[in-house]
């Protein structure tokens, strides 16, 4: 898609415009895309550093995005749907607003078909005084009670405590947090979105049961899998490679490391990279940061490699 974010077929109608349009309706300032790069201090050697990172190529192109984690993966998704509509489908349906100029931007969605209308053609349903009487008995505490209650209780915030209430994960979230001491934003999160991110990858969901969740967050607690290895094992279950956590961490070699092993590793990549860091500074945690990940994804959290790499890194321009 290279080209394409920032082609105008007409005056102001741009695709990168609509795009940055859509994520301010979530609040979100706005987005950079890789065709009006380098620009705003993003500079020719920073996003040669980031097409090596993420492997990009020239026929590529890409969006850089900065907003709260447990908002990142929605506009994400939205993004994706977004744009392939666009490629698919045409213009999406909108309901825009006019501008003093005269063009439109995107306000909020439009409702589709799927709009309840009462049928004319069947007759009405009597409901009976005693049908009543029980319907009042039971009645439910309201959407926005429900939510507030998830948000206080479990300190999130109100568009997390919306998609895990509205999910079929509600009840699993709650025994993961009675029987883990683990962050409820993190829990809720890999619930919500790494296990939909990994569905819209064609992987199958029901092959997760409920207790190889719990197993997994009780693991993490003990310090025996990283935060990283959830989405690998949940990954391996999904493709069906494993059947449970216990095959899935033997077959993504996922076993935890101790830290003599670590740090001789972290002091292996430093070395073999000096010339990077001598031109680069500090600034070659990036490139070293993906080095690492590449061979200690799952088996430590990326803010443990980062801090030991950054220790490493400076140790060395120290002593040269």
């Amino acid at each position: 898609m290279a080209g394409i974010f920032g082609y105008s077929p007409y005056d102001g109608i741009r695709l990168g415009k609509e795009v940055a349009e859509l994520v301010r309706f979530f609040g979100i300032g706005g987005v950079f895309h890789s065709d009006e790069l380098p620009n705003y201090g993003i500079e020719e050697s920073d996003l040669i550093e980031l097409k090596s990172f993420l492997q990009i190529n020239e026929n590529d192109a890409f969006l850089i995005l900065a907003s709260p984690e447990e908002k990142i993966h929605t506009v994400i998704d939205q993004i994706i749907l977004r744009i392939e509509h666009i490629k698919n489908y045409g213009i999406p349906i909108d309901t825009r607003l006019a501008t003093q100029s005269g063009e439109t931007k995107f306000l909020r969605p439009r409702p589709g078909a799927a709009r309840m209308y009462p049928e004319t053609d069947i007759p009405p349903i009597i409901i009976s005084k005693d049908e009543l009487i029980d319907a009042e008995k039971n009645i439910p505490k309201l959407w926005d009670e429900s939510i507030k209650e998830i948000e206080i209780k479990y300190k999130m915030n109100q568009q997390l405590a919306e998609q895990i209430f509205d999910s079929k994960y509600m009840e699993l979230f709650e025994n993961i947090i009675k029987n883990n001491k683990i962050n409820s934003t993190f829990v809720a999160s890999i619930l919500c979105s790494t296990i939909t991110n990994l569905e819209r990858k064609g992987l199958d969901s029901n092959l997760l049961k409920n207790e190889d969740v719990l197993k997994l967050f009780e693991l993490l607690e003990e310090g025996e899998i990283a935060k990283e290895s959830i989405e690998i094992i949940f990954e391996d279950i999904m493709s069906k490679k494993s059947q449970n956590v216990k095959d899935a961490m033997k077959n993504t070699s996922l076993e935890s490391i101790d830290d003599e092993n670590l740090d001789r590793i972290i002091k292996d990549i430093v070395e073999k990279n000096q010339e990077i860091i001598k031109n680069q500074k500090e600034r070659a945690i990036g490139p070293l940061m993906g080095i690492a990940m590449k061979e200690l994804r799952g088996k430590v959290s990326g803010e443990i490699i980062n801090n030991l790499l950054l220790k490493n890194i400076k140790k060395k321009l120290e002593n040269n």
